[in-house]
């Protein structure tokens, strides 16, 4: 059968750009896609991929593996190269520490709050004389969702001690009620004992932390400028304090396992604790039916953990991790996922145009249980600078530490 001259070009010009397309292929990933799919996966191999590895605090574990799961679904890739996240789980200060001395060389790191990150800040310019993260720079280091710091308390002991919605004197009403001789007895009841409050360890959990931070603001009745001498140059501020935190008889290492054993074993251990709203959101229906009614209050002045995540200006980053990771924070803050953390999680979405009341959100749900979507009538407090940050992690782990 004849076969045209033209054909025979056609076909020989075909197979030569085949054969440019798939050699091109070998030394430039992006040209995969369209080079000649039996051949292509017969003879190149899989292009090597992009790994963006994060350091990253436990209270947001669950949400994240399911929005890296989704992410993969997007099949993410730079320049060619599959785009992979691998984690690795620590408390917001060891991601600190394990940074700073360099046992770890992660592409991101997201700690519970910034902080973290503002404390980070300071402690690497001081060391190296340059900052590891930048904050300022919402490209590279962004909040991703957000959950205030919140007392959760037995009904019947918080209507008691504050007769509802505690005031701007909160902080100063419960040390007051912690270090009483008397206890309950001053309230009319002695057989409920010590009145006890909890929170977690301010050295290893970001909650703990942030529960020292909003006494040492409440104490001094301000939502901003908190200095370095508000916390070594008073001593009155250095004795209620530390009397306020004598009175707890332990520290536990993170959140959650603070919670769980307020529900479980109730106003015998705790009457009070300082959580995030987002865990407390997780325990509502595990605390139904044991000893009373459990609600959440709301402090006179807000601090949020907002679990940023922030690139790091490490000699270890690589340009294509840092835009792999640009590509999964985008994702992170798209509304499948900001939804997911709402709905499932309990978690305020950054994205601002997600309701927090719709169908199965929570905030409807437990808003019997003191739980408000709108807090905008409570002021928030500005984090403070990284340096008073570290003084007063520091005065703490010199005179509580225990």
């Amino acid at each position: 059968m004849y076969t045209p001259r033209i054909n025979w070009f056609l076909f020989v010009l075909f197979l030569l750009g085949a054969i440019g397309v798939l050699a091109a292929s070998l030394f430039i990933p992006a040209f995969r896609p369209v080079a000649y799919a039996p051949l292509r996966e017969l003879i190149l191999p899989p292009p090597a991929p992009v790994v963006v590895s994060v350091l990253y605090s436990t209270e947001k574990e669950a949400w994240l593996q399911d929005v890296i799961v989704e992410f993969e679904k997007t099949n993410p890739a730079i320049d060619g190269h599959p785009v992979k996240v691998e984690l690795e789980k620590m408390g917001s200060w060891e991601i600190n520490a394990a940074v700073l001395d360099e046992t770890r060389q992660p592409v991101i790191v997201s700690p519970a709050s910034s902080l973290q990150i503002a404390a980070l800040q300071d402690a690497s310019i001081a060391e190296t004389g340059r900052s590891l993260v930048n904050p300022a720079d919402s490209n590279t280091c962004r909040p991703t969702v957000t959950t205030p710091l919140v007392l959760v308390a037995w009904k019947q002991r918080a209507d008691v001690l504050w007769g509802g919605q505690p005031g701007r004197s909160l902080w100063k009403d419960l040390h007051d009620a912690l270090t009483s001789s008397e206890g309950w007895a001053g309230y009319n009841q002695p057989e409920w004992g010590y009145v006890k409050f909890g929170h977690t360890d301010p050295l290893k959990s970001n909650s703990g932390f942030m529960t020292i931070v909003l006494m040492t603001y409440g104490y001094h009745n301000k939502t901003s400028g908190l200095s370095t001498s508000d916390i070594l140059s008073d001593d009155e501020y250095q004795t209620w304090f530390l009397e306020t935190e004598s009175s707890i008889g332990q520290f536990e290492y993170s959140t959650g396992p603070l919670m769980e054993k307020m529900v479980a074993y109730g106003p015998s251990v705790f009457d009070i604790v300082a959580v995030y709203e987002a865990t407390a959101i997780e325990q509502a229906d595990n605390a139904v039916g044991r000893y009373g009614e459990l609600r959440v209050y709301y402090p006179p002045a807000l601090l949020w953990s907002d679990h940023p995540f922030c690139i790091l200006n490490g000699e270890w980053v690589q340009p294509q991790q840092t835009e792999a990771a640009i590509l999964f924070m985008d994702y992170l803050t798209s509304k499948p996922a900001q939804q997911l953390a709402l709905l499932k999680y309990g978690f305020r979405p950054v994205d601002g145009s997600i309701p927090l009341e719709q169908t199965g959100s929570p905030f409807d749900r437990y808003a019997a249980n003191g739980f408000r979507s709108d807090l905008s009538h409570l002021p928030d407090l500005e984090i403070p600078a990284g340096n008073v940050l570290n003084t007063l992690r520091d005065f703490w782990s010199r005179n509580v530490n225990r």
